[in-house]
């Protein structure tokens, strides 16, 4: 096991709280595992390892706890641009390990933000190819990963395509993305 990810750990756990806990228990249905870690300490840590690159990426995402998989997406963000292929792979396989929408969203907003002009392809096949799985999170996750694209009207065409497959999935998480797509694309964000 990597330093970092030692290092990493002891950090998340002493920083840890009862109320943070307690707060992502309530906000966050389905954490299974999670130290309470409020959110500005991620994005503190993802910043101080983003040397420590993909491997570390790897290692976070294979973690049990919610803050792990949160940082692992992060650090993703960070580094993505160094080799977007890897990238691509890396959110591919996070991706089968998301059990809420904290992670979800975290992983959709976050991993491919810095390659989202440059591989705009690959990641609306990818999306088509998470619109159509039996998965919950995999749909509600393609449409957060092209939430990107809402900005740009050249892109409307293939975010309704998505949509339009969900709009009458069952499933609450995927029934609120479609509904945030829809706001943000109707306000022109």
């Amino acid at each position: 096991m990597p330093i970092a990810i030692q290092q990493i750990r002891s950090e998340l756990k002493a920083n840890a709280s009862e109320a943070v806990y307690a707060s992502h228990k309530k906000l966050v249905p389905g954490i299974n595992k999670a130290y309470g870690v409020a959110m500005p300490v991620l994005n503190k840590l993802a910043q101080e390892h983003k040397s420590a690159g993909f491997e570390l990426v790897e290692e976070l995402g294979k973690g049990d706890y919610v803050e792990e998989k949160i940082l692992a997406a992060k650090l993703l963000g960070k580094i993505a641009k160094k080799n977007p292929e890897k990238s691509l792979q890396l959110f591919k396989h996070l991706s089968k390990h998301i059990d809420n929408w904290a992670l979800c969203d975290a992983l959709g907003m976050q991993a491919l933000k810095p390659i989202v002009k440059t591989h705009d392809t690959e990641i609306f096949d990818l999306a088509g190819q998470f619109n159509k799985s039996g998965n919950l999170w995999l749909r509600r996750l393609s449409l957060v990963m092209v939430e990107w694209y809402t900005r740009d009207k050249k892109y409307h065409s293939e975010i309704r395509k998505l949509m339009n497959h969900l709009k009458e999935d069952r499933e609450y998480y995927v029934k609120k993305a479609v509904a945030w797509l829809e706001r943000n694309m109707n306000k022109g964000k």
